[in-house]
């Protein structure tokens, strides 16, 4: 392994040893209460259709189907609170690659050693990505094991195809930070940034397939090539984890080519 990816993980070992407890805790904690609405589902999809109505109930991911294991899962790990949290994780990790050293002036240590630039940016996107996909890997473990002990009835190959897309979204908002501060090299500005796309992807792809003013705008929207197709239920959508894919390879040239041509100041 290089050397300045695993300086960089090293860097980043708190943060990440601290979300992957805090992901797992709070998935955790509410997997472990689908066996109580399992035994009443009747009374637990009323109670969330009545208090989340109209578009507040699409935003929250339809819940018609909120009593069964798969929609339960879907709702909680793929829906909101899985992509909420670990895209949090990303800007945050994506904002310390190259926007949070240059901003408290060690990014200016770091490239008077023999490295190139472009390098530096592969490198550190490199460890994010690893970084990311550790947290990846024990949630994944979590989620499959409270899957199989609360009885979800879930595939495990639905399971893997979901995290994989999971994964592949956070990856795609971990390197749009990485570009946004490769280009800027503003702290606030790649957070704004990566923040403002997250909430208007997700609002347009859940808004998008009820009110046709933006129901073409999801095209533009990672939650789209994410939850459009529906892995929980229906296993792998290669073409749009594909999508995925190839945005967070474009954005990772974005940001080589950005931070080469950039002054920062050496």
């Amino acid at each position: 392994m290089p050397t300045l990816v695993r300086k960089t993980l090293s860097d980043y070992r708190r943060a990440l040893v601290g979300w992957t407890v805090g992901v797992c805790a709070f998935l955790m904690l509410y997997l472990s209460i689908y066996g109580s609405i399992a035994e009443n589902p009747d009374f637990y999809e009323n109670a969330a259709m009545a208090k989340y109505p109209g578009a507040l109930k699409d935003l929250m991911g339809g819940l018609s189907d909120l009593a069964s294991g798969p929609g339960y899962l879907q709702v909680i790990a793929y829906q909101l609170f899985g992509p909420l949290l670990l895209i949090m994780c990303a800007a945050v990790l994506g904002n310390r690659a190259i926007a949070g050293p240059e901003e408290s002036g060690t990014l200016e240590l770091t490239l008077t050693l023999p490295i190139g630039r472009r390098r530096l940016v592969v490198e550190r996107f490199a460890a994010l990505a690893l970084g990311l996909l550790g947290i990846a890997v024990v949630t994944f473990v979590l989620i499959a094991g409270m899957a199989a002990v609360q009885d979800m009835n879930v595939p495990i190959g639905h399971i893997v195809a979901a995290h994989t897309g999971l994964f592949l979204l956070v990856l795609f908002f971990g390197t749009l930070a990485l570009a946004v501060g490769a280009a800027s090299g503003s702290k606030a500005l790649t957070l704004a940034v990566t923040g403002a796309y997250a909430v208007a992807g997700y609002v347009v792809e859940t808004l998008g397939k009820s009110v046709d003013a933006i129901s073409w705008l999801r095209w533009i929207s990672p939650f789209h090539y994410f939850l459009d197709g529906r892995p929980v239920y229906q296993g792998w959508p290669v073409g749009d984890y594909l999508v995925l894919l190839g945005a967070s390879a474009v954005f990772l040239l974005v940001a080589v080519l950005a931070f080469d041509r950039r002054d920062v100041g050496v």
